[in-house]
């Protein structure tokens, strides 16, 4: 896979850099640049081909949903443990309509979306130079580059087979600046809506994007029809929601949201776990910030006549940082997270492509203080062919990210096989347990997923425990209620790890379930894997004979 991704990439190198001219001045080929760097942005994510443990929470929900449940983890509990409403019911329809299954329909909705962001970024692109130049041939083969370097984006590609909401959350804001450069502020409205039920940095996006509809309709002195368009448009959708979710659930901010947030002890902490996050972010992601400097530089040199099609243009690209930096604060303000690959930081290279590469068509499309070149913009543009090497350049460095950097692929195919193993034990559970049986578990994905429906599974950090959650004890960011958990949940089994199976055998057992639990390991047959669970010492002996009772698990005693 990776000899091919290089040779995919060689391909559309020669393609963009030899053909550059007819790039720029042919829809045709163009097309051919778009398909190929799509092409190239699939086999990318095949690269990484991992379905994130996490995201079985939300395939949890949805197949609760379609299944007639309702949107709860447990049935009959009502608790909000996801944050990205909107992908839950996408990814719920397939299965609510045809029986399919959630996973396969995430993972394929998943890649879809991020081949959505490679077109959005290109038309994104084109859009404001075409602002800037109302009347003007424009520079398409700009646009060509930023889909290229979004092709090439490794954290996006990671997280596009992932089954999470990441990128369509990229895709709606990218479509969301669209709305925007077009002067389409009430569908602007609707998207940013559909963003903020997407993501929780959402609602900070669509402030930022009213702000700056309001600064421009303040400084080019017209009416205030475009805000107040922007407003009701993302309140027809989020009042309706809102009201929905403060009924159902009980609560105005998620459960997901509060537990993983820190109390006011945890703040300091949760703050320089964020810096370092975006530390390391930014040392992988350094040609992103470099592109992002130049278009600075590009804007600040070519500013335009005050009030006229450039300055508009150039506010665009402003609010292109202005959401990359919204993201970025967002993540640092939880203190990131421990998901391979950056997800939190996934949208901000992207936001910095799109705009350095419109900043460059304003550099062009404005000319030296004013004054206009001697060469005809698309000339110099195809002269010098910039773009498509520094395009290529940044694209193929990110390949060799994906590749070589620990926290990229090898790090999500790690996830990978921890996450299979915590399906498998799940699964398992989930047929030799008794229905109605409550399980508790520090790893409430890909387990309880497996387990299905007639499992009561018990999240010991609170995700989807309201009480944990909400009063449970603050520990770096996260809650957990040992107390809570084993006197009033009061699970038959505990599954004590978040990392699938060990290498051999643990008998030890945890403090908080010493006592009331007794500790019984199984060995999957034929294999040196090993899990410890904690049983009910009341119920042990139906427990482990229910348990052993499978061909693929041998119970071996401690002692």
């Amino acid at each position: 896979m990776v000899a091919g991704s290089a040779g995919l990439w060689l391909v559309l190198a020669v393609f963009v850099v030899a053909g550059w001219s007819r790039i720029n001045s042919s829809k045709a080929w163009r097309a051919a640049a778009l398909v190929l760097a799509m092409a190239f942005a699939l086999v990318h994510q095949l690269l990484y081909s991992t379905v994130a443990e996490d995201a079985y929470v939300t395939f949890r929900y949805a197949r609760n949903v379609a299944d007639g449940y309702g949107p709860v983890f447990n049935a009959g509990e009502r608790v909000e443990g996801y944050s990205n409403f909107l992908w839950m019911v996408l990814i719920a329809l397939p299965r609510g309509m045809f029986g399919a299954d959630v996973e396969p329909a995430a993972v394929a909705l998943g890649i879809a979306c991020a081949l959505g962001c490679v077109l959005a970024a290109y038309f994104l692109v084109n859009r404001i130079v075409r602002v800037a130049e109302p009347d003007g041939p424009g520079l398409p083969g700009l646009g060509v580059g930023a889909a290229v370097v979004t092709a090439g984006v490794s954290s996006l590609a990671a997280y596009g087979p992932s089954g999470l909401e990441t990128p369509l959350f990229l895709l709606l804001v990218l479509c969301v600046g669209s709305a925007l450069a077009g002067g389409r502020s009430v569908v602007a409205g609707v998207l940013v809506a559909l963003a903020v039920m997407t993501r929780p940095e959402g609602l900070f996006v669509a402030v930022v994007c009213g702000l700056w509809l309001l600064g421009v309709a303040l400084r080019r002195g017209t009416t205030m029809w475009a805000p107040a368009g922007y407003v009701l448009g993302a309140l027809v959708l989020l009042v309706p929601w809102t009201a929905w979710r403060v009924t159902y659930y009980g609560h105005l901010v998620s459960n997901a949201v509060v537990a993983k947030s820190g109390g006011e002890t945890a703040v300091a902490a949760q703050l320089r776990d964020g810096w370092d996050y975006l530390a390391g972010f930014s040392l992988v992601y350094q040609v992103f910030l470099l592109l992002a400097v130049a278009a600075i530089a590009f804007l600040v040199n070519r500013r335009g006549p005050a009030g006229g099609p450039v300055a508009r243009a150039r506010s665009l690209v402003w609010l292109l940082f202005a959401i990359a930096l919204v993201c970025a604060s967002f993540a640092v303000a939880i203190g990131g997270d421990d998901l391979p690959a950056w997800r939190l930081l996934a949208p901000v290279p992207p936001l910095l492509a799109v705009a350095a590469a419109a900043g460059y068509g304003l550099f062009l499309v404005a000319g030296a203080a004013g004054v206009p070149s001697p060469q005809p913009r698309a000339g110099r543009l195809v002269a010098r062919r910039t773009v498509p090497v520094v395009a290529m350049a940044v694209c193929g460095l990110s390949l060799v990210v994906t590749t070589t950097h620990p926290r990229m692929a090898p790090a999500m195919h790690d996830w990978r096989s921890s996450t299979e193993e915590l399906a498998e034990t799940g699964e398992w559970l989930g047929e030799r347990l008794q229905p109605g049986t409550a399980v508790s578990t520090y790893a409430g994905g890909a387990l309880a997923y497996a387990a299905g429906s007639r499992i009561v599974v018990v999240d010991v950090m609170g995700l989807t425990d309201e009480y944990i959650a909400r009063t449970g004890v603050e520990v770096t960011g996260a809650a957990d209620d040992y107390d809570y958990v084993v006197n009033v949940r009061m699970p038959s089994v505990a599954v004590d790890t978040a990392e699938g199976y060990t290498d051999r055998q643990h008998c030890g057992i945890n403090p908080a379930y010493a006592g009331l639990y007794e500790v019984a390991t199984f060995q999957v047959r034929g294999e040196q894997r090993w899990i410890s669970l904690f049983l009910r010492r009341a119920q042990a002996p139906s427990l482990i004979e229910s348990l052993d009772a499978d061909p693929r698990y041998d119970y071996v005693r401690c002692g």
